[in-house]
């Protein structure tokens, strides 16, 4: 099991930058595929990026492709996504969530609500970019 404690959220204008980090504890965190979610009221939740295990492999979501960069140091337990260029529409909760250790897992870039394979979520970070 893994729990993820996620923080760096804030209110920026469109057009800014914020890093946000989550940090794991429990076992095997290299092992584990992760990514960050997003959600906002009255809204599914969506995948918008995973890394693998191992940092081999990075997906986005199409709508944050070019402008969100995730990021991992397994030494440290800890899970990044550097957000650059910020829009009003990026304004949600993001939380980090881990797969199962060796799962496979799946995000949709083309519909991010779309994905399986993440079972552990945190409570989130709110982010705010404002026109």
């Amino acid at each position: 099991e893994v729990q993820v404690v996620e923080s760096g959220g804030g209110s920026v204008q469109a057009g800014g930058s914020l890093r946000l980090s989550c940090a794991a504890s429990g076992d095997n965190f290299s092992a584990r595929d992760m990514a960050w979610f997003r959600q906002t009221t009255g809204k599914e939740r969506e995948g918008v990026a995973v890394i693998g295990r191992y940092g081999t492999t990075a997906t986005y979501a199409d709508s944050v492709k070019g402008r969100f960069t995730i990021s991992r140091d397994d030494a440290e337990y800890t899970l990044y996504l550097q957000m650059d260029s910020l829009k009003p529409e990026d304004t949600a909760i993001y939380s980090c969530a881990a797969g199962t250790i060796g799962g496979e897992t799946y995000l949709s870039q083309v519909d991010p609500t779309r994905y399986r394979g993440f079972q552990y979520f945190g409570q989130g970070t709110q982010v705010t970019v404002s026109a």
